[in-house]
């Protein structure tokens, strides 16, 4: 009996020590991949949109038309597209790390939830549309989603909208194209809940889309930020950006209405 005990405090002992293995082996790995990952995505900005710098403010109008003027395009699309033609736009938010190629999958809408833009495994995966968006922005809501990393990469730094100081200071969002580049004004951040997005509304009604606009402007979050002397109406075009909270349940969106569409050179 004694002999059965031991054998099983034994084995006890041996699943435990293995658990305890394969969790910091786990870990370790983890570790690595997203080191690896973050640092293969600070080289891709400098090699791709080493350019990419914050306009001046006042150059910014409230009228989503196309300019006569051309503006520069940094990002050096025709070499990116030869590394993956997945990749179709550019996402830059000043002051923060978000300075990353935006991927739409031709076969898997969340292939790029863990997959990086060279398209091998990766747990920061990039930041990705789905098949229910266009590509060329001209939907009235286009979502991108990217991962909540705890090392700040992807689209973490959604987080500093959460900072009202932050959110004041800093009030656009840009996105290049191949040939455009769109500016978009911050109107809210805040916390939501875990629905899809674009199959819970049907942006062609008008009157849908009013109400998720009245929504963005008056969210029923108690971690929101708002700029309340923005008038939205369905001739607008919305940028949602959908991450994951720091805890518990649902997203964190932040919200920015395109404000300027300029073609580039």
């Amino acid at each position: 009996m004694k002999r059965k005990k031991n054998l099983i405090l034994t084995l006890i002992i041996i699943v435990f020590s293995l658990v305890i293995i394969g969790t910091v082996a786990y870990i370790f790995v983890k570790t690595i991949n997203d080191n690896n990952s973050r640092d293969n995505y600070g080289s891709l900005a400098d090699s791709y949109a080493a350019d990419v710098t914050a306009p001046s403010t006042e150059s910014v109008i409230t009228a989503p038309s196309v300019n006569a003027k051309t503006a520069e395009n940094p990002i050096d699309f025709e070499t990116l597209a030869e590394k993956n033609s997945d990749i179709y736009s550019w996402i830059y938010i000043p002051d923060t790390n978000i300075n990353y190629p935006v991927c739409q999958s031709s076969s898997n809408d969340n292939f790029y939830l863990n997959h990086d833009i060279n398209m091998n495994y990766s747990y920061a995966g990039a930041i990705y549309s789905q098949h229910c968006n266009k590509t060329d922005y001209s939907d009235r809501v286009t979502v991108l989603y990217g991962h909540n990393m705890a090392d700040g990469s992807m689209f973490a730094n959604l987080h500093k909208f959460r900072d009202k100081s932050f959110f004041d200071k800093h009030k656009y969002m840009y996105i290049y194209t191949k040939d455009r580049k769109l500016t978009y004004e911050v109107v809210s951040a805040f916390e939501y809940d875990n629905r899809h997005i674009m199959n819970s509304f049907d942006f062609s009604n008008d009157t849908v889309f009013d109400e998720y606009l009245d929504m963005i402007r008056n969210p029923h979050s108690l971690a929101a930020n708002v700029r309340s002397d923005i008038d939205l109406t369905v001739a607008d075009k919305i940028l949602t950006l959908s991450t994951c909270l720091d805890s518990g349940e649902g997203r964190y969106l932040v919200q920015g209405v395109l404000v300027k569409d300029e073609q580039t050179k």
